[in-house]
């Protein structure tokens, strides 16, 4: 009976008596935590395979919930793809289609008024903070997040500057935060306009302090629905640093210290393995506040892995490519559903799905109205094993090194490279339920599909002024 209550009350139809206590009601709204990793491969993780690095508690969220095996990215690198999972656009239609920096300093900025997934459910009265990293705008500009729907925001809200992850300080609703770490900045004239940075003395870790922020909010938070957005920065590089020291920001190795691996690899593992014990913070206060049974948890990564090493190969395996790509290892990553009670332990789903489909998903979650702006569905009905609509297609760009564009409709993917130079344009099809790996280009063989799916991504977008492909 209770689990019929629990499910009539996701969907909005739950009926309640005039003399139910408005916290009453409000209890039975789901609070939503969306954990999210950077850079971070589909197959870094135990249960999505990976026999090196240890994630024991990641893998019983899979155990006790639901494994993805056919999500995608916004696209494959961070920026737009953070763009497409908070606005509920594919980058065909979002604000922010690549990694473009600004003045002052951050990332493109989301404009005034954009609908968000923390607007959506702040109308519907949840509690909403972002903890992490942002990169859709500093507080000093329209991306504010306070001005799109996040009640209370601690982190990094410029992507250069969350290299380091043990930085001078860290920005809380629009103030620094001092931590006592000693760093080194770059120089002007770098890439970085001197905002990128070294540790030179190593104090405070920001992961700790993430999960730290992450505990006190959901113990303030546990007599009302709150949605809590978690953005890690595990296990992205320290690009400032030396090619063989760009994982040496956490300070320790361990469990891997004695390995026979390089600094890199050592590191890679360590920071992954890090967030996995600090995962098993917030599932524990969930179960000691007796929140685990009203919780949504969502684990994923923002896009493909750009791993070190040995591990290079690994990470995304068993597919082509990386960060930066548009094959399947650059935006195919792992997505893990957990609620006790609700969601079917051990079940896998090969649905096929996007960050855009978290919107759309949210709000039926919470009651919140219906977006008219997504290009999401829902995958509400996946969760609760019900019948699930399915995307006509998938569509992607990639900005960067020349511009590029995917199309995923049924079995078939058609990849577009080299769209900003035209004499340089080629243009790839594959099979990717026969041909996982994307080896084998059909697109001579099937001139007629490949014009059918060329037709499609130019009516799957909109042109874009700052973004322009």
């Amino acid at each position: 009976m209770e689990s019929k209550i629990i499910t009539a009350a996701l969907l909005g139809l739950a009926c309640t008596t005039a003399c139910t206590p408005k916290k009453e009601k409000e209890a039975k709204r789901p609070n939503i935590i969306y954990i999210m990793t950077d850079d971070m491969g589909y197959n870094d993780i135990g249960c999505y395979g990976s026999q090196r690095i240890k994630t024991p508690n990641i893998d019983r969220l899979a155990a006790e919930g639901m494994r993805f095996t056919h999500h995608y990215a916004g696209t494959s690198v961070s920026a737009p793809s953070r763009c497409s999972l908070i606005t509920g656009k594919h980058t065909g239609h979002c604000q922010v289609r690549g990694n473009k920096e600004v003045e002052p300093y951050g990332q493109y900025p989301l404009q005034p008024n954009t609908e968000t997934v923390a607007t959506k459910l702040k109308e519907a009265g949840y509690t909403t903070a972002l903890i992490g990293k942002w990169g859709l705008g500093t507080e000093s500009t329209e991306g504010d997040p306070k001005l799109h729907g996040f009640d209370y925001y601690f982190g990094y809200l410029c992507q250069v500057m969350a290299h380091n992850h043990c930085p001078e300080y860290l920005i809380e609703n629009g103030e620094r935060v001092y931590l006592g770490n000693k760093v080194e900045y770059t120089d002007p004239s770098h890439w970085t306009r001197g905002r990128g940075s070294l540790p030179v003395e190593k104090k405070v870790y920001s992961q700790q302090l993430f999960t730290d922020k992450a505990v006190e909010f959901i113990e303030k938070n546990q007599d009302r629905p709150f949605f809590l957005y978690f953005p890690v920065v595990i296990p992205h590089d320290n690009g400032e640093a030396a090619q063989d020291k760009r994982y040496s920001d956490i300070l320790s190795y361990a469990p891997y210290e004695n390995e026979k691996w390089t600094e890199n690899e050592k590191g890679y593992a360590a920071m992954i393995t890090y967030l996995d014990s600090e995962i098993a913070r917030i599932m524990n206060k969930l179960r000691e506040l007796g929140l685990e049974e009203n919780t949504l948890v969502i684990f994923t990564s923002d896009n493909g892995g750009d791993s070190p090493d040995g591990f290079h190969n690994e990470s995304n395996y068993p597919f082509k490519g990386h960060k930066r790509d548009l094959y399947e290892g650059g935006i195919r990553i792992p997505f893990i559903a957990y609620w006790k009670g609700t969601i079917k332990g051990g079940s896998e789903s090969d649905h096929v799905s996007a960050f855009w489909d978290f919107l759309p998903t949210v709000c039926e979650l919470s009651g919140a109205a219906p977006s008219t702006e997504t290009d999401g569905i829902s995958y509400l009905p996946t969760l609760l094993g019900k019948e699930q609509p399915e995307h006509d297609y998938l569509y992607f760009e990639f900005h960067e090194q020349g511009g590029s564009q995917a199309l995923i409709k049924g079995d078939w993917k058609c990849i577009k490279q080299n769209v900003k130079e035209p004499s340089k344009t080629t243009v790839e099809l594959y099979n990717i339920r026969e041909d996982i790996g994307e080896t084998n280009d059909l697109s001579s063989q099937y001139p007629e599909k490949v014009k059918d799916f060329l037709e499609l991504m130019s009516k799957a977008r909109t042109e874009n002024e700052v973004f322009k492909l």
